[in-house]
Formats: C-alpha cells, structure tokens, sequence
C-alpha cells in the first residue's frame, strides 16, 4: 500500500490543498509547487480516491487536484461521487491525450472547475514548467462557485431547440468567448441553437489537443454542426467554429462572406487563442452585424475589445455574476462598458433570438 502524506495545521487564511495521484512522483511534484506559494500548502496527498475520501474528510480541504486514471476507483467516478455528496473545488491533473482531452471534458461537465495537462515526458521538467499555470488555476478555483451535482446533470440534458422564425441572414454572426468554467456554459448556449442560426464563432482558452475533442463533443450534442476552425473557410449559418488549441481565431471578410483566419501570433493577455484577438477582428469586420457574448472565465481577456464592438454597433451580453463559474472577464468587460445586457446564462440564448427575430442587432427590445 502506498504512504499518504499529511501536513501540519495550517496558518490561517491559506488555501489548503490535497493531492489525488496514483503517481508518487506526480504527488511529490505538486506538493512542491503548491508549498512554495505563500498563499496555499497542500495539507494531504493521496494515492487513490479512497484514501482521499478520508483526507477530504478529516482536512476539510479548500481544493482538490485529482488525476483521472487511478487504482480502486478512477478520477471519473470519483468526481460524480464527490460532486453529489461534498461539493467542492477541484483541478484536474489530465494527460496530452485523445483519450485523456475526452475524460476531461466528462470531468468538467461533471462540475470540475478545470484542469491541467500532464507532460507525457520528462515529467519532473514539465510539471516545473507548467508550475505557474498550476498555482492559478489552484488559486482560482479555491474561489470557484460550485455546484451539486443534481440526476438529470450527471447524464446530461437536452435543452429544447429555440426557433428563429425568421432568417437572420448570412450576414450575421454570433461571436463567443470564454475561459475557466466555459465548456459547459458554451454548450448550453449552442443547444438550443437552430440549424438556421447564424454563423457562430468561439474562442474559449483551451490547449492544444482538447479543442478538437470539444468540437467534437459539441457536434454530437447540437442541432448545429460543431467543428475545430480550420484557415480560410467560409463561416456558414447553422455552424459553429471553435479556436484551435494554440492559434488565434479571426474573422476576416472575402466578398462578401465570412470567413475564418487563423494565427499563431504571440500569445495576447496571456492566451492563445485569445479572446481580444477574436473580438477585435469582429470589430474591425463585422460590426453591427455582429452579437458579441462574454460568458464565465478569469481575467480580462476580451473585455478591451467587446468595447470596439460595440462601439461598431455590435449588441453584446454579458453572462451574469450568480450563473458564473468565475465572474471575470464577464466582470471586466461590463466595467470596460462594452455590455449591453448582463442575462443568466440560461436566458442567452433566447435573448440573441430575439434580437436577431427584430430585424438584427441594431434594434434593441
């Protein structure tokens, strides 16, 4: 049997953090990462999720870090357990895989707030490497709103597909951007979504290698087509394009369509894809044809530019405080004064309907 760790009390006010990993390596590493802030320590490492039940137990930890295949019970099941019965913050520590991008996104829609890629070489140098993006994410999700996982969420809804009544026109697009706890706000604004809505293009912070599972996840799930944006291609009513993993999203105008561009430019506050970079060629391209959505994520990516669009006439919203993972870029860019309107996420999608059902972007209702 392996050793679980434990650490001493804690000074007051830092995050306590326990460690779920089958790899004693994997755990020690993070201990180190953790322990080095002055603001969090990692009070227990666990090498599977039964000795972690005991540990969230007795701990009362303010975040978990939980890997996903382990002995006794895997990640996944684990996390639909714990989410049920103890809500509570936690990271997930996923592999650069197709099959782990899957687990992942299972994990987030299970309620994890969000997650970290494991290198699949040199470990010990990887980990180092990703240290900083590490303790954020720790640090963000310590302040996370999590919720219970009811019944009909652990297996997935499906929300009634909202009628347009009358084409928008290809002239059109809805434009989406998101960060920490957007996956699953994402889908719940595509769901509903017409096979007549507009063109729809998105940028949410995500790596290399799980965008294209997303895209994927999504196409299965909509009555739209969902797919991982390639360079140049004409952006159609009915479908929606995802930022690849590393690379910009643009929108750029040939003629007289759409069409997306990509880059792999410097990383802009941060990201790539950023959300900045996308809202901005919308500005720039689009304009009043143009509904911009914030929906939850940390930072302030974006929030410059969804004031440019709506500068060039686009009808943007906000998705509000309470309906938020984490209410930041949301929060930058109504302080910015680039929103219109701050709606629960569950109210976006009808709103955008109807303004596109009033004649277009330019009426407000």
């Amino acid at each position: 049997m392996q050793k679980q760790t434990v650490a001493p009390p804690l000074p007051c006010g830092r995050i306590k953090v326990v460690i779920v990993d089958d790899s004693a390596l994997i755990r020690s590493l993070l201990a180190g990462i953790i322990n080095r802030q002055p603001d969090m320590m990692a009070v227990g490492a666990a090498p599977d999720p039964i000795a972690a039940r005991e540990m969230i137990r007795t701990l009362n930890p303010d975040v978990l870090t939980l890997d996903v295949e382990m002995p006794r019970m895997d990640g996944i099941d684990f996390l639909e357990k714990l989410m049920r019965l103890r809500p509570m913050p936690v990271v997930m520590v996923s592999t650069m895989t197709q099959q782990g991008a899957e687990v992942t996104l299972r994990a987030l829609e299970l309620g994890a707030v969000d997650f970290v890629a494991k290198p699949k070489l040199d470990v010990s140098s990887g980990m180092e490497a990703s240290a900083r993006e590490i303790v954020e994410k720790v640090r963000l999700a310590a302040t996370a709103r999590v919720r219970k996982l009811s019944a009909t969420s652990a297996v997935g809804k499906s929300a009634p597909v909202l009628a347009l009544g009358a084409r928008a026109g290809t002239e059109k697009l809805i434009i989406i951007g998101a960060s920490t706890g957007g996956t699953e706000a994402i889908k719940e604004v595509l769901l509903p979504m017409p096979p007549d809505a507009p063109g729809i293009v998105i940028t949410q912070h995500m790596p290399a290698g799980f965008t294209k599972s997303f895209a994927q996840r999504l196409d299965g799930l909509c009555r739209i087509s969902v797919k991982e944006a390639v360079d140049g291609e004409r952006i159609l009513p009915g479908h929606a394009y995802i930022a690849p993993g590393d690379h910009h999203l643009l929108v750029r105008k040939s003629g007289a369509n759409y069409v997306t561009a990509l880059s792999n430019e410097a990383p802009v506050n941060r990201h790539r894809p950023s959300v900045e970079v996308l809202f901005k060629s919308v500005a720039q391209c689009v304009g009043a044809n143009a509904i911009g959505i914030m929906l939850t994520g940390m930072g302030k990516d974006g929030a410059k530019a969804m004031l440019e669009m709506k500068r060039a006439g686009a009808f943007n919203i906000a998705q509000d405080e309470d309906s938020c993972v984490v209410f930041g870029m949301p929060k930058e860019a109504i302080a910015a004064g680039g929103v219109d309107e701050v709606l629960p996420l569950g109210k976006i999608s009808r709103r955008v309907l109807d303004a596109l059902r009033a004649d277009g972007v330019r009426h407000r209702i």
